[in-house]
């Protein structure tokens, strides 16, 4: 057996320290050094390049559009930037159990049917895979199916069978041979990632990686890997709903922050095509405390129904409570309220949800949080078929937001025929059948919205 030296890895930046220290020296994070073994041989890392290596001038490389491999799921193609390219590597993450290993059996299926696909489990049977999808209704008849989890014999594989898409579900379960450390270990895992990335840019064989996840979200392993593919995409989803939405949090090849929206139904993972419809409540009357904003998610406007109650506190402190929203965000607008808006909550319980599990960090639901906090509060509706957005700012003035004519046209387009936004939101023409209302402060948003 070959010698082994023992080194601590941080599992948030990967950086390697010779003694264990209570903080790490790289990122500063506390208690994140972990002891791992390690063969004193170090890995082959010499790249497994192509052609030549000559270094050449930006303006000789060829300004040639990356060839893409589209999934047959059109969602996903949107997160990823119009389809998979060839030779990149994607990280996919999420909780357990939230469909990950499904949405790349389908989309797996689909690829095979355009390129050569190869789908390693090495979690499941491939008796196990089979009976997942017949369930799902895929058929595979081009797909390959491999359990393996030593990355050295994938890659040989891969090679010998010429296969141009490679699927791995999970990272966590791959090992390298010459890593004297468990699967699923700090160096484990970065060692097999820089493998398969370093195969993928020589081969122009395109990955797709499945990693789990930690309690608090992130991807397991180091924070290194997600800094050595191209695109990471996380799931997202709110406990007990049957939506999911797909998230690009960074992508070389496309828009960052990008989303795509599916139904988890019997039959697999489908695609939703008006999210709108979805984050909508039909009510049968107007009812108080709640507002309708537009929302951007990556490049695409979402009408998102956000829902305020407040109630008399029921102890000393009111307490302030926000889902999909940030909580202090939310304490920052109340006091602008009180100040600028005349409206005290200060003994009162205040609740803010955004419907359907949406997680919203933009600036443009300052105004709908507030709105629907005033008819909460005041027992009194909004006008129907109304819809605002804005940002509010500490001074009561009400700021405007990016593509708010774009926005405007999605709203209209769902049959809302009242706008209220701030005023250099305003469009110069105003789409069919909506009144567009420009207010410059709060004080002005609260006389139109009621």
């Amino acid at each position: 057996m070959a010698k082994t030296r023992e080194i601590f890895v941080c599992d948030q930046c990967g950086n390697e320290s010779l003694q264990w220290q209570g903080i790490c020296p790289s990122c500063g994070t506390g208690d994140s050094l972990k002891r791992v073994s390690i063969a004193k041989s170090r890995p082959d890392r010499r790249p497994l390049t192509t052609g030549t290596v000559e270094p050449q001038r930006l303006a000789q490389v060829t300004e040639t559009d990356d060839p893409r491999i589209q999934t047959a799921m059109g969602e996903l193609d949107r997160v990823l930037g119009g389809g998979l390219v060839l030779g990149s590597v994607t990280l996919l993450g999420g909780d357990p159990g939230i469909g990950k290993s499904t949405l790349l059996l389908q989309a797996g299926d689909a690829l095979s049917r355009a390129a050569s696909t190869l789908y390693v489990t090495g979690e499941e049977s491939l008796r196990q895979v089979s009976l997942r999808a017949r369930r799902l209704g895929v058929s595979g008849e081009d797909l390959q199916l491999l359990a393996e989890t030593n990355v050295e014999t994938i890659i040989e594989h891969a090679q010998s069978a010429q296969i141009r898409v490679l699927v791995i579900d999970s990272i966590q379960t791959m090992f390298a041979a010459n890593v004297e450390s468990s699967p699923g270990s700090a160096s484990q895992v970065r060692e097999t990632a820089a493998a398969l990335v370093r195969f993928a840019k020589a081969s122009g064989v395109s990955v797709l990686i499945i990693g789990h996840v930690t309690k608090e979200g992130t991807i397991a392993g180091p924070r290194i890997l997600e800094h050595m593919v191209d695109t990471v995409l996380y799931f997202e989803s709110d406990a007990g709903s049957r939506f999911r939405m797909i998230r690009a949090v960074k992508n070389r090849f496309g828009a960052a922050n990008e989303v795509g929206v599916f139904a988890m139904t019997e039959q697999g993972l489908k695609e939703v095509k008006n999210p709108s419809a979805i984050f909508l409540s039909n009510h049968a009357q107007p009812v108080a405390g709640s507002a309708v904003m537009v929302a951007r998610e990556g490049s695409r406007p979402m009408l998102i129904e956000v829902q305020a109650l407040t109630d008399e506190a029921q102890g000393m402190n009111p307490r302030r409570v926000a889902v999909g929203f940030e909580a202090n965000r939310l304490s920052l607008l109340l006091a602008v309220l009180h100040r600028h808006g005349g409206i005290a909550t200060s003994g009162r319980d205040v609740f803010v949800n955004v419907v359907g599990g949406v997680r919203i960090s933009e600036t443009a639901a300052d105004l709908p949080a507030v709105l629907a906090t005033v008819s909460s509060a005041r027992d009194e509706p909004l006008l129907s078929r109304l819809v605002c957005f804005g940002e509010l700012g500490l001074a009561g003035e009400i700021r405007p937001v990016p593509y708010g004519e774009e926005r405007l046209r999605e709203a209209a387009k769902h049959g809302f025929q009242r706008a209220i936004v701030a005023t250099a939101n305003v469009p110069r023409r105003a789409p069919d059948g909506m009144q567009v209302i420009g207010a410059e402060r709060l004080s002005d948003a609260l006389r139109s919205a009621f």
